[in-house]
């Protein structure tokens, strides 16, 4: 069995191993990260060699800190790392290059219409009919996407909405609200088939798919990183914010979308959205408008260039090609977005 697991911001962990009798045996780790003494790898391979096959990444990476002399430095990668990639190889996860990605880029359309093609193309990867897929978004008008479980009324002021006539629409996924401005937003999804992330944790799986856009940025000159659990933040502020939603029929599949702010209009966010103190009470600041830096500041760039980066930096790394929303998959999501993500039934399902 053959696992990989590329630390988001670090280096890239590979592990090698058989199970028998329903433990792990012939164990060899290897990647381009850093370790000394070399005498350390044979410590991890002997850590995890007899190990349970059901130990989750936690305890496996115990067994290797356990082992390890207290004079070894990994750098580029820890333990729970090597931990992760070993699940990744029993669970027989698949990588970004064991796939065909295709690119998804349309001129502007509704947020209702947003919300539902991400469902739609979601579903088509889980029944195997769609290749993994990146859609970068262009907005129609403005909005506010609430996230699935949000209250609409404790996160939006209703009459600030309409005053700015804003269309106020709820994502199938979690999270909390996002601002959106046309031509303030930069907006994308992945749908990728459930075998990507197999073996890692909710949480590992968030950082595992944006670690291409932290390169990106720093292609750029932005300095980012992930924010557990789902923030991209800088040393100035945070820059974007990312939701999850599993589609778990079919072979199963994950919509991943992300919202990054390449300017903002704080002083309408805040007409807006009702954020509370308590809300920004853990983020270190007592102003929301500090919450954010815009990435038009911290690039220089024109957004459309931005953009074109962003697409550039994931084709150099996992290949991409030029593709389109199907005839039956518009029809498919104009007809969800009237009946479902434009009904007041859904949008206000948290009242």
């Amino acid at each position: 069995m053959h696992g990989e697991y590329k630390v988001p911001g670090g280096k890239l962990v590979v592990v090698d191993l058989e199970v028998r009798d329903g433990v792990l045996r012939d164990v060899r780790v290897a990647g381009d990260f850093f370790l000394e003494p070399d005498e350390a790898l044979l410590d991890i391979n002997r850590a995890l060699e007899g190990a349970p096959a059901d130990l989750p990444a936690p305890r496996l990476a115990a067994r290797i800190d356990a082992t390890l002399p207290r004079d070894a430095v990994l750098f580029g990668f820890t333990s729970e790392a090597v931990g992760i990639a070993v699940r990744r190889a029993l669970a027989q996860a698949t990588d970004w290059a064991d796939y065909e990605w295709q690119l998804i880029h349309d001129g502007p359309q509704s947020p209702a219409l947003h919300m539902a093609l991400d469902e739609v193309l979601t579903t088509e990867v889980a029944a195997g009919r769609r290749p993994p897929t990146l859609r970068v978004w262009e907005w129609g008008s403005p909005a506010v996407v609430i996230g699935s479980f949000q209250s609409l009324r404790n996160e939006v002021d209703a009459e600030g909405a309409a005053r700015h006539d804003i269309t106020v629409v709820r994502r199938v996924s979690g999270g909390g609200a996002m601002f959106i401005e046309p031509g303030n937003t930069i907006t994308y999804s992945l749908c990728v088939p459930d075998a990507l992330v197999q073996g890692l944790s909710f949480a590992d799986s968030y950082a595992y798919l944006d670690d291409w856009v932290l390169g990106a940025l720093e292609e750029m000159g932005v300095k980012a990183w992930y924010q557990p659990l789902n923030d991209i933040a800088t040393e100035a502020g945070k820059i974007a914010g990312a939701a999850q939603k599993r589609v778990v029929s079919g072979d199963g599949a994950v919509l991943h979308h992300v919202t990054m702010a390449y300017d903002i209009d704080a002083d309408k966010m805040l007409d807006v959205l009702r954020i509370g103190r308590e809300k920004l009470s853990d983020k270190g600041t007592k102003s929301a408008k500090k919450r954010v830096d815009p990435l038009r500041r911290q690039t220089g760039l024109p957004r459309a260039t931005v953009i074109d980066r962003m697409i550039d930096s994931f084709r150099g790394r996992y290949g991409l090609t030029t593709g389109s929303v199907t005839e039956e998959e518009m029809a498919r999501a104009v007809e969800l977005a009237e009946t479902k993500f434009s009904s007041e039934e859904w949008t206000a399902r948290v009242p």
